[in-house]
C-alpha cells in the first residue's frame, strides 16, 4: 500500500506554534491535506502524550489512530549547540526510557515540546542508537538550528553513531542534498515542521511510503529500506521558495552573493542586520559529487493550493475568496494532495480555470519564482503567456524559465507508481 505521510510537526507545547496544534483539529486538517500518516511532535513532553493516549486508539506499540488518520511517535530535541534532531520511536516504553535519560541534561524536557539538551549531537544519536529509537539531522541545512550550520559532515557531528535519515527542509530538494556524497546512503525525509494544522502547513512536505500497513515497523523498514518497502517520493516546495534558499539579510532581506557577504563580514549595509548564509550556498561549500544514487526516489516540487488560488486571483491565503474556491476544489476531489498532483488538468477547469492553469504550470515547472532568504519565503508568479492561453494548448506554450538548481520536469504521483 502506498501511504502519504508527514513526520515531523510540533505541537501547541512548543515555542511560536499555534494553540490550534491540538489531536483532533491535526487529524482532521491531515485528512483535508490527503495524509494517512503524521508524527506526533514533541512527544518527549508528558502532558503532550497524555493527550494523545486520551483522544487516540492505540494500534500498535508505536501508532495511534485519531479520528481516522495514523500518528507515529516522533520528536525534536535540541542539542548543546543549538543542532535540532528528529527521533521516531518503537513504542511509549522507550519515549519512556529516553525521558527518564534526558532528565538530567534538561531543563525543560517536562514543559518544551522541543527540549533543550545539553548533550551533543553523537551522545544523542548514540543513547537513541542503544534505544532502537530512528534519529536523523532536522531540516539540515537551515541556517539557524541545523546540523550544517554548525558542522560540515555527519561524521563530524554524529562520530560513529548511526544515523538513520536526513530530513531536507524547506529550502533544499533531493538534488541539492545528492550533491554530497556521504549522504547517498542514506534515506531522505520532506516533512513540513507545520507550527499550525492549516493545510498550507501541514504536510506542505510530505513522503509517500510504501509499506504493509500503517505501522513503526513498517515505516521503519521504509527508511531503512528493507524487506521491500521504501520511500517512493519525497514532495514538497521548490527549495528556492525556502525561507533560506538564498543569502540574505534577516532584517531587511537584501540578497547578497557568497563573497558579497564574506566581505561585508556578514553584516547588512542597509539595515545593520545579520545577513544568512543561504542553503544553496552552504550546499555549494560542501559539494563534492555530481554523482546521484540510482536508487533515489523522485522529488516533486509542490506549494500548497491556497497559495497557488491566492497568486491566481491577487488575494491573501486567508481571505474569504481563497478560502471559498479552495473548499470547491476539495469537495470536488476529496485533497489537496490529489489536487495539486493527481487529477487531469481539463478536471480541474471545470472547478476554476486559471487556478487549473496555474497548477499546469507547477506541474511543469513553468512558474516564475522569486527565491527566498534571511528568514522570508520566496513567491511564485504566473507567466502572462499561460495567463491568455486556453486549457487545450498548454501543452504548446514554450516558456523556459530560469532555474538555480537542477530541476526535472514535472509529473503526477500516479506516473512514478
Amino acid at each position: 500500500m502506498l501511504v502519504d505521510g508527514d513526520l515531523h510537526i510540533h505541537s501547541h507545547y512548543s515555542k511560536a506554534v499555534s494553540k490550534l496544534m491540538i489531536f483532533p483539529i491535526i487529524a482532521e486538517n491531515a485528512k483535508l491535506k490527503g495524509l494517512n500518516l503524521v508524527g506526533t511532535g514533541d512527544i518527549l513532553n508528558p502532558h503532550w502524550e497524555n493527550e494523545l493516549t486520551r483522544e487516540g486508539k492505540r494500534i500498535d506499540e508505536g501508532t495511534f489512530e485519531v479520528r481516522g488518520v495514523r500518528f507515529i511517535l516522533t520528536a525534536e530535541v535540541e542539542d548543546s549547540k543549538r543542532v535540532h534532531h528528529l527521533l521516531i520511536f518503537p513504542s511509549l516504553s522507550q519515549v519512556h526510557e529516553l525521558r527518564e535519560i534526558l532528565r538530567k541534561y534538561s531543563r525543560d524536557i517536562e514543559a518544551e515540546g522541543r527540549p533543550h539538551l545539553t548533550l551533543s549531537a553523537s551522545e544523542i544519536a548514540e543513547i537513541c542508537n542503544e534505544l532502537g529509537v530512528l534519529i536523523g539531522p532536522a531540516h539540515a541545512f537551515t541556517p539557524w538550528t541545523a546540523l550544517y550550520k554548525e558542522y560540515n559532515s555527519l561524521k563530524e557531528a554524529y562520530g560513529d553513531a548511526r544515523v538513520d535519515f536526513l530530513e531536507l527542509g524547506l529550502s533544499a530538494d533531493s538534488e541539492m542534498a545528492d550533491m554530497i556524497k556521504a549522504h547517498h546512503t542514506l534515506t531522505y525525509l520532506s516533512n513540513s515542521d507545520a507550527h499550525s494544522p492549516q493545510p498550507h502547513r501541514l504536510g506542505r512536505e510530505f513522503n509517500r511510503f510504501e509499506v504493509k500497513d500503517i505501522t513503526f515497523e513498517e515505516i521503519r523498514k521504509a527508511i531503512l529500506r528493507r524487506g521491500g518497502r521504501k520511500i517512493v517520493l519525497n514532495a514538497g516546495l521548490d527549495p528556492r521558495l525556502g525561507k533560506y534558499h538564498l543569502t540574505a539579510c534577516s532584517r531587511c532581506y537584501t540578497k547578497y552573493t557568497l563573497q558579497d557577504a564574506i566581505s561585508l563580514r556578514w553584516r547588512c549595509p542597509k539595515c545593520g542586520g545579520v545577513i544568512k548564509k543561504g542553503v544553496r550556498d552552504r550546499i555549494l561549500e560542501l559539494a563534492d559529487t555530481n554523482e546521484r544514487p540510482k536508487d533515489r526516489p523522485p522529488y516533486l516540487r509542490l506549494a500548497p493550493l491556497a497559495e497557488i488560488i491566492g497568486m491566481v486571483i491577487g488575494k491573501g491565503i486567508e481571505t474569504k475568496a481563497v478560502k471559498v474556491i479552495w473548499k470547491r476544489f476539495l469537495k470536488e476531489f476529496g485533497s489537496e494532495i490529489r489536487v495539486l498532483v493527481d487529477v487531469p488538468i481539463e478536471t480541474l477547469a471545470q472547478i476554476h480555470e486559471d487556478v487549473a492553469k496555474a497548477i499546469w504550470a507547477y506541474r511543469n515547472g513553468k512558474l516564475i519564482v522569486i527565491p527566498g532568504g534571511g528568514g522570508k519565503y520566496g513567491e511564485i508568479r504566473l507567466p502572462e503567456e499561460i495567463r491568455k492561453a486556453k486549457i487545450q494548448e498548454l501543452e504548446n506554450i514554450e516558456i523556459s524559465v530560469g532555474e538555480e538548481a537542477p530541476k526535472p520536469k514535472q509529473r503526477t504521483l500516479l506516473s512514478y507508481l
